[in-house]
């Protein structure tokens, strides 16, 4: 009798079906036209004094590109799969990992709005919203049933690891040194979107875990 065979990753459908949308939302969006659309449903900071609050939402979604797209998706698959298991597989679960991952995203975006209320720059992608999923998969290293602590080792290394990389690009990019970061494809990277959504993932995933009733 032959073994029975393991597939070669296992990923929960709630990430699939996020990366499903992330992708085909791409597709159609370079379809139409990428910059088009960008410039249409992208966010920017001035849009908000604008009364526009799709943007905030909808630009979590949009890309700048193929390279962009997959790193983006990669990081969702690497970092959702421990965050989708942890929360459930199940309908309140799937919402819970959904939900969380927009908020991120849209917490992101805010924060960066925050620090240039007034620019008109264009911020798409994913990768606030990946950076949240990767700050809560922090909190997911250790060995008991909880969470691990603020200030254990794990969650300081990936944090201090996280804001340093960023730091280095963005003052790469006030030096005119652009399209460092990868999938970047020569653009310039909105890195404070990437700060702002580990912040947000590091601080809700307990309280998302208390809401739904599985911190344990």
């Amino acid at each position: 009798m032959e073994p029975e065979r393991e597939p070669f990753f296992r990923a929960p459908w709630p990430v699939l079906a996020l990366l499903v949308v992330i992708l085909a939302a791409y597709g159609m969006q370079s379809y139409i036209g990428a910059e088009a659309v960008n410039y249409a449903l992208g966010f920017s900071p001035a849009s908000l004094t604008h009364g526009r609050i799709a943007p905030l939402f909808v630009s979590v979604f949009l890309h700048g590109g193929w390279p962009h797209v997959l790193v983006n998706s990669a990081f969702i698959l690497a970092f959702g799969t421990p965050i989708s298991r942890r929360v459930g597989l199940d309908a309140v679960g799937a919402l819970a990992f959904l939900g969380f991952f927009l908020t991120c995203g849209v917490l992101a975006n805010l924060g960066y709005a925050a620090i240039h209320p007034q620019s008109v720059n264009v911020v798409v992608g994913a990768s606030g919203a990946a950076a949240g999923l990767m700050a809560a998969t922090s909190r997911l290293m250790t060995r008991g049933p909880g969470l691990a602590p603020f200030f254990s080792q794990p969650v300081l290394s990936m944090a201090g690891a996280w804001v340093g990389i960023n730091l280095l690009l963005g003052l790469a990019q006030s030096l005119g040194v652009a399209g460092l970061a990868p999938g970047a494809n020569g653009a310039m990277v909105a890195w404070e979107v990437h700060l702002f959504g580990y912040a947000a993932g590091l601080f809700l995933f307990a309280p998302l875990l208390r809401l739904i009733h599985r911190y344990w």
